[in-house]
Formats: C-alpha cells, structure tokens, sequence
C-alpha cells in the first residue's frame, strides 16, 4: 500500500496566505477562479506528484467559482480536504468536490456582506475616525490593524474548521452529511438574501397618482420664516416636528405601492432576473438589458 499523503500545516498556512489575493485575476467568465485555482496549488502540488495529475486538479478548481472573499476560506478547507483523501485513494470524483464548492458558495456569498462591510467594517471606522477627528495618529493605525488581524484570524480558523469537516463529509459521502450541510446553508443564504433584497435593489415608479392640498399649520410657511441663519434653523426644527416642506401632498404611484407591499418591485425584479438565469439568459445580457429599460422607463417618466 502506498503511503498516505498528508496536507501539513505549512501548507495550508501557504493556503491561507494565498486566499488573500482570491480576486487578483477577477473575470466576467468564471469571476474569481484563477485565485481560487492559485490558493490551492501548494496543496495540489503536495497531494499530486505527476505532471498530468497536477495539471487536471488545476483544470478541475478553474471551473467557476464566486463568493465572499473571507467567506471562501471555509471552502477552501473543505476542498483541500476532499483533495486529500481523493489523492489517497478514497472514492471522491470531480463531480463531488465541484458539488461541495457550488453548494457552499452560493449561501455563504450573502453572509460576508452583511457581516463584514455592513457591520465589522463600520463600527472599527467609527472608532478609528473618532481618534483621527481628533488629530491622534492612532485612529488610522488601528483600523489598520484592527480589520486586517479580524479578517485574516477569521480567513485561517473558518480554513481550518473547513478542512476538519472536510475528512467527515468523505467519510460520509454516501450518507446524507453534504447535503445537510448544502441545505442549511442555502436556508441561511436564502434568508439573508432575502432580507437584503430591499436594501440592495431599488425601483421607484415616478408618475403621480394624486395631488393633496393641505391644511394651513401642516406644512412649513416659508414666507413667515425669519431670514438667514435663524430662518433656516426654524426651518429645519418645523420639519422635525412632522410639517411638510410645501403646501400640497404629491402621492406617486411608488408611494402607494409601498403602503400595499414595501419592497414588492424589487422583489419581483429579483424573482424575474434569478428566473431568466435559471433559463441559461446570459448574465451579460440580464445588466445591459436592465440598463435599456431603466433609461427608457426614465425618459418616458415611468421611473
């Protein structure tokens, strides 16, 4: 029997270091799969010692590949560790570990924003620009520090955490392990999709359905106002109090679309776009056929 080959710690340090730069060759065809292909070659060339072995690895981990640039580390794992029990002799064929890269990639893209851009990010900006606004050199220094030590120890230990459950999916390949895994993460990604729909796509229909005159105190009387500064702070305290800034309510059509359903058209929109990819509709075609529309729904002032 041949000898076991094992993916040393080095290696997946080598890994890791690696993934930092998965967008480094980013294209439209197949998005991040030249990094992703090259985050993995110290480990393909550990488990892999003939050049056509290695050659179809790589040929196998060029296929599309896209997600969260943090939140592909645990993927990472689970891949190196199907290569490696694959190298040794376990039944793990491309269709399963492509299988395992799809089916985690998909959910785990729409946890990293909201996670890291959304909420990580922000809350060391905050404290980083209070110290800066203040002329201590620090706060720069901190969000230096801080985001790259927060994003790099969470690369390694979700890589690490991947890799070990990586060894249990093999073992239990046959059994029903991968797809608990794929099913709840697509549950999460789904769900945090969902709840992000309304943030991310915005559609506003423009044509007015209808034009209220209101009632003399509801409504900022611009003329009363003292002039300047002071006038501009009366202003400013009115409209906190709830007065509107002109004496007539225009009601659009957005408006009461938002009163039946809020969100609903950029659900629909996003129901529509995931059913025309679903159809093999190009993706290419999907933006420049969203971008004819949107400009001429604009200019016939239906948006």
């Amino acid at each position: 029997m041949a000898d076991q080959v094992k993916i040393s710690k080095r290696d997946r340090i080598a890994v890791w270091w690696r993934s930092t730069f998965i967008q480094g060759s980013w294209n439209y065809e197949r998005m991040q799969n030249g990094g992703w292909a090259y985050s993995l070659i110290p480990v393909l060339k550990k488990l892999y010692k003939t050049k056509e072995d290695r050659a179809a690895a790589l040929k196998r981990h060029l296929e599309f590949f896209n997600c969260h640039p943090y939140l592909a580390s645990p993927i990472l794992g689970v891949t190196m560790a199907l290569e490696e029990d694959r190298a040794n002799g376990a039944p793990v064929d491309d269709v399963a570990i492509q299988g395992v890269k799809v089916g985690m990639m998909g959910p785990l893209a729409g946890i990293g924003d909201p996670v890291f851009w959304f909420t990580v990010k922000p809350i060391i900006g905050a404290v980083a620009a209070s110290l800066a606004m203040t002329g201590n050199i620090m706060g720069p220094i901190i969000y230096f520090v801080a985001w790259n030590v927060i994003r790099m120890a969470f690369m390694w230990y979700t890589q690490e955490l991947g890799y070990k459950a990586g060894s249990k999916i093999t073992e239990d390949m046959s059994g029903g392990l991968l797809q608990n895994i794929t099913k709840g993460a697509s549950i999460l990604g789904m769900f945090i999709l969902g709840a992000l729909i309304n943030r991310w796509v915005v559609v506003k229909f423009t044509p007015v359905v209808a034009t209220n005159k209101l009632a003399k105190g509801a409504y900022i009387d611009w003329s009363n106002l003292p002039s300047g500064t002071a006038g501009i702070k009366e202003a400013l305290i009115q409209h906190s109090h709830g007065l509107a800034l002109s004496a007539t309510k225009v009601t659009t059509l957005q408006d009461n679309l938002d009163l039946l359903i809020p969100g609903l058209a950029a659900l629909l929109l996003t129901l529509l776009c995931m059913w025309l990819l679903k159809k093999k509709v190009s993706p290419i075609i999907l933006i420049l056929g969203l971008f004819v529309v949107g400009v001429v729904f604009h200019v016939i002032g239906l948006m």
